[in-house]
């Protein structure tokens, strides 16, 4: 019986990777991969955070999550450009493709990491290994980015062994290579060692992943309950939950942002609205689901926060009937308070299908909203997620897709890892 293998796939400094990646297909020289840059917010917009950052910008001691203020103090020429989740959702999209190409067991774990269980494809594509390193130069000549692949026996070993080197790599973590290649590792790089977890750790003199292996496991389980027991088995590469492949259930599709400047008026907060669902239709379309039940929340300048929710007579996914219920519950629970942030998610999903009229509704006239609605998300994964949007959008202060990449879109993998 041959071994598992097990695919990690991880974009190296994606958001920025994918940003260069873009701006040189569209004629600028610079790539931003090459020097110090980071993808963050703007400070005037309350979100200035380094989301992601060059090779480069790490030597100048750069870390992710830190403040823009922060960033420039250790280098102050940092190019920052702005974040662009459509276009991040574009190219995980192109990627994951290619990976269904050698498999049908292809999961997600966010936005620019999957899993592939290449289990038993052998006689169809060749060895695991040299497979690996075919997915690793396909992306990077076909799609312009580059990724590391992990290769192991299960998730978790396939996932650290993605983070062992970095960029552009193919590393395996044979349970065989454990004790050289992960145990000498700090205790904190290990899946699921927390900064909760890890002082704890410390305390018992673990320093480091073999540390922690060779640990009686009833003293871990003493200190950290059940929790110790996991991560004693991580630390011995003990983990067998499946690549989750094909549908999987979705509970809800959310977006939201945080508006750049105090918006006053009724017009503006319905601009922000429709920017919003724009993408959330998108992602409802793309997964094959209709919506029953639609939410808009509401975030003043003062930080209160409160929502408003309806269930629909006949479940949709069509932008046009989103935006126009949004619409509505917004007027409905608005207050007239400056506002600060929104947000529009749909749930109750389930498959899309036919759809039965009502005698208020113009006979065609989903139809028509289904077939523009399809036709622009076609365009905008060929081509770019702005290539086509609404002309009210044209001179205005808001961006036609708003909002960011919804963590639900990617559930943990099953079971604990």
């Amino acid at each position: 019986m041959k071994m598992k293998a097990i695919f990690h796939i991880d974009v190296n400094s994606a958001y920025l990777s994918w940003e260069a990646k873009d701006r040189l297909e569209k004629g600028e020289t610079l790539d931003l991969r090459r020097v110090p840059s980071a993808v963050a917010g703007d400070p005037k917009k309350r979100n200035g955070i380094i989301l992601a950052k060059s090779i480069p910008a790490k030597k100048s001691g750069i870390k992710t999550g830190e403040a823009l203020f922060e960033a420039f103090a250790k280098y102050r020429d940092l190019i920052v450009v702005p974040p662009n989740y459509a276009l991040y959702m574009q190219c995980s999209h192109q990627m994951n493709e290619i990976f269904k190409e050698y498999s049908p067991l292809v999961q997600r774990y966010s936005v620019d990491e999957s899993f592939i269980d290449y289990s038993n494809m052998e006689h169809l594509f060749g060895e695991p290994l040299k497979v690996a390193h075919e997915i690793k130069s396909r992306i990077k000549n076909e799609l312009g980015f580059t990724v590391s692949v992990g290769v192991s026996t299960n998730k978790l070993l396939a996932k650290m062994a993605s983070d062992l080197k970095k960029p552009d790599a193919v590393i395996t973590l044979y349970p065989e290579e454990i004790p050289k290649k992960m145990w000498p590792l700090p205790v904190g790089d290990l899946f699921m060692v927390g900064r909760r977890t890890l002082p704890k750790l410390e305390n018992l003199n673990i320093q480091t992943i073999g540390d922690l292996a060779n640990t009686e496991v009833g003293l871990l389980k003493q200190v950290l309950k059940s929790h110790g027991v996991l991560i004693w088995n991580y630390a011995n590469g003990v983990e067998n939950s499946p690549v989750a492949g094909g549908p999987r259930e979705v509970k809800g599709i959310g977006n939201s942002t945080t508006i750049p400047y105090d918006v006053y008026r009724e017009e503006e907060a319905f601009m922000v609205l429709l920017s919003l669902v724009e993408t959330v239709g998108m992602r409802l379309r793309a997964g094959g689901y209709v919506a029953g039940l639609v939410s808009v929340g509401i975030k003043t300048n003062t930080f209160l926060y409160y929502s408003h929710q309806r269930k629909l007579e006949l479940a949709t996914d069509s932008t046009q009937e989103l935006y126009e219920i949004a619409k509505e519950l917004f007027q409905e629970a608005w207050g007239g308070e400056v506002l600060r942030h929104l947000g529009v998610r749909v749930s109750n999903l389930k498959e899309g299908g036919m759809r039965q009229l009502t005698i208020f509704e113009e006979s065609g006239e989903y139809e028509r909203h289904q077939k523009i609605d399809r036709t622009i998300d076609k365009l905008r994964l060929r081509y770019d997620p702005n290539c086509v949007f609404r002309g009210c959008f044209a001179n205005t202060k808001v961006k036609p897709l708003q909002g960011g990449v919804g963590e639900e879109d990617y559930p943990m993998m099953s079971s604990l890892l």
